[in-house]
């Protein structure tokens, strides 16, 4: 599979069809990509990141809007089982 998208930027949707770029200071140039809905969890106290565990508060500067309305992950070095730099959450309805 082949796209313009560099490894930087989230690639086209829908609602972004040129894609949009992750900030450097969540992705350093590799570490964000789109994730499927049901790889983030929803909790009373924030989101649950199903791979690791781990629970990012909605207090949590790490919580960003999403530009394209889906999930994107940013994890340490890019890894599945890696620490959040940043998590890019799409709007919720009523």
């Amino acid at each position: 599979m082949t796209s313009d998208a560099m490894a930087h930027d989230a690639l086209p949707t829908a609602a972004q069809p040129r894609g949009w770029s992750y900030p450097f200071s969540c992705c350093s140039g590799y570490d964000c990509r789109e994730v499927a809905d049901n790889a983030i969890g929803e909790r009373p106290e924030g989101y649950v990141i199903k791979g690791t565990g781990e629970l990012i508060t909605y207090a949590d500067s790490r919580i960003k809007d999403s530009p394209d309305g889906v999930f994107h992950w940013c994890s340490m070095a890019g890894a599945n089982d890696g620490h959040t730099i940043c998590l890019f959450v799409p709007p919720r309805g009523f």
